[in-house]
């Protein structure tokens, strides 16, 4: 994904040491294949798998819309109101909203990504009626007091102020505002220094009545709890939101058209590079393959850009690329930094790798390696109640079965060298769109000027 552009709410507090359960992963892949669809007295579906390992229940949900609802003159709204919904609600002030959650462990959190509002809740199986309790007045009952809304605005300015200096986050913006110019994927989903000042208290209340609603909701639960009992929470904590959404149609995109650069000047020890392209949706029948070639390409320490751009010429310490699907378009999106004098050998060498990975594909024994890293790293993926949940949800938003997880690595093991050629010339046969951000390398050769001494008052 874009770190520096799509923005995850802060969580409210981390449960302790000891309650981390990676040493039950076996237990947790094996309880994946058990998923089950859950549906409440009242109508609220989830995907569930009951868990008895610990006593801990975890709770990933998403709502359709995220920043793209945002009114067009107004990013960060969605934002705004992720940082907001715990900061009071029914009859607790925010004080003692967060008093709640740090007394029981609770952890509570809300972010605004490009298509969804996101939630995740976790807590001890003991005090899952507190925890749902709270997670029903954010949802269904927030303040939005001036006092709060003001702390948290300034908070929202003072890191966008701070996004003005950094590379990272210009390489970020400006890559998605290249690629989607004025469409809503073009824009900052943790809006602006001229939006955020401008976002009223209506806003809020008018995105949440908008957006919140039970006929895009996706939940997915892992943890102690048998399912008679996580019916009635759901009913208890979504029940009462509004029947349907009212949403904003947002129009299907292609990324812009490589090749394209752009540079921004910014006096920083290191230059950053942004580059990527039109990518390939989730349900396009060469995802797979896509997704296999790519981790060749840019997925980890064993790929061609890091072996070319790290090892072979030592000019970034590390460099990444990935694939990155939405609702309405997708891309591939990768990173790096360099020193400014090196900046044009390392889009060259960037370049050059995807040059040629587009004109002769991979090799078979890069194939294979690559399926057997993606195969085995599926466990990985679900060491946790938290991460199995959010694979849970994410299968949901992506539309995919309920047995995905069992037949994911047939689908891996099912991808051919052909398939990987010809989807390697489809992603990268254009060439790149790129963003530069650092010093011009004239700025970078010359020497920094002399500080003066400090005088004496």
């Amino acid at each position: 994904m874009i770190p520096p552009v799509v923005f995850t709410r802060r969580a409210a507090l981390a449960l302790g040491a000891g309650l981390a359960i990676a040493p039950f992963a076996p237990k947790l892949a094996h309880a994946a294949s058990k998923i089950r669809h859950l549906v409440s007295p009242g109508g609220i579906e989830a995907w569930f798998v009951q868990d008895a390992t610990v006593p801990l229940i975890a709770m990933q949900y998403a709502f359709m819309g995220g920043a793209t609802q945002d009114p067009a003159d107004k990013p960060g709204v969605g934002n705004l109101v992720g940082d907001l919904l715990d900061e009071g609600s029914g009859d607790l002030d925010s004080r003692t909203f967060h008093e709640r959650l740090e007394r029981r462990a609770i952890e509570l959190s809300f972010s605004s990504s490009r298509d969804h509002f996101r939630g995740a809740l976790r807590m001890l199986k003991d005090n899952k009626d507190e925890a749902f309790d709270l997670l029903r007045m954010s949802l269904t009952a927030p303040h939005f007091d001036s006092v709060d809304v003001e702390r948290i605005r300034s908070q929202e300015i003072s890191n966008l102020q701070s996004e003005t200096t950094s590379p990272t986050a210009l390489a970020g913006h400006k890559f998605l505002e290249m690629a989607y110019g004025n469409h809503p994927y073009g824009r900052p989903s943790n809006g602006t220094l001229e939006s955020v000042p401008r976002i009223t208290v209506t806003d809020l209340r008018d995105y949440v009545g908008r957006v919140l609603a039970r006929d895009t909701l996706r939940i997915a639960v892992v943890g102690d709890v048998d399912p008679d009992a996580l019916g009635k929470l759901l009913d208890r904590t979504f029940g009462s939101l509004p029947a349907k959404a009212s949403l904003t149609p947002v129009a299907d995109v292609e990324a812009a058209k490589p090749p394209q650069r752009a540079f921004i000047p910014l006096d920083v020890p290191q230059t950053i590079v942004a580059f990527g392209g039109p990518g390939i949706r989730r349900h396009d029948p060469n995802f797979m393959a896509a997704y296999v070639v790519n981790h060749i390409l840019g997925g980890g320490s064993s790929s061609r850009l890091y072996r070319e751009v790290r090892e072979e010429r030592g000019l970034a310490y590390s460099v990444y690329e990935a694939l990155l699907w939405m609702e309405h378009s997708a891309l591939f999106i990768g990173n790096t930094g360099t020193r400014a004098d090196r900046a044009g050998e390392t889009v060259e060498a960037i370049s050059k790798e995807v040059r040629r990975m587009a004109e002769d594909g991979p090799t078979r024994k890069e194939l294979d390696e690559a399926k057997s890293y993606l195969k085995g790293s599926q466990m990985l993926a679900l060491d946790t109640s938290s991460k199995l949940a959010s694979v849970m949800l994410q299968y949901q938003l992506d539309r995919l079965p309920i047995d995905y997880i069992e037949k994911r690595n047939a689908i891996v093991d099912a991808v051919t060298l052909d398939q990987a050629s010809a989807v390697a010339k489809q992603l990268w046969g254009q060439g790149l769109l790129t963003v530069i951000v650092g010093r011009t390398p004239q700025a970078a050769a010359e020497p920094a000027a002399a500080t003066p001494p400090p005088t004496a008052n």
